[in-house]
């Protein structure tokens, strides 16, 4: 298939499709004319990548797993006994992430209600709540 049938069959966007090459994570053939030519497995190799991005994965990491996961339909399963090192890495790194956001949170959370009543009714009253 073309490269207008892929954004068809997963829902991303050209540019994104050719960013995924660019990134190595898509292989697509090329005809003598120069046009990419994808295959079958390329739409779920597609959908393991916007997989792997929902969950906090860069690229260059996706590049790196996903040589190793395989889709079952309802999940991606770890094919290499390596991966899961990676993979608990990952998590903990975006773990860490959602601590240091919570604290954030929770910083921004602390300056809002030191607001006197009166700024807090002036900020109210301009968002017509």
């Amino acid at each position: 298939m073309r490269i207008g049938e892929l954004p068809r069959r997963t829902g991303v966007a050209v540019h994104l499709l050719r960013y995924y090459e660019e990134q190595g994570l898509l292989h697509p053939q090329r005809r003598p004319s120069g046009y990419r030519e994808y295959v079958e497995e390329d739409v779920a190799v597609v959908r393991r990548i916007r997989s792997l991005l929902a969950v906090g994965l860069n690229t260059s990491t996706i590049a790196t797993v996903l040589p190793c996961l395989r889709d079952t339909g309802d999940r991606l399963v770890p094919t290499c006994s390596d991966l899961l090192a990676d993979l608990r890495q990952e998590r903990d790194r975006i773990a860490q992430a959602n601590t240091d956001l919570q604290a954030s949170m929770d910083a921004l959370n602390s300056v809002i209600a030191a607001a006197p009543a009166d700024v807090t009714r002036q900020a109210l009253a301009s968002l017509d709540v």
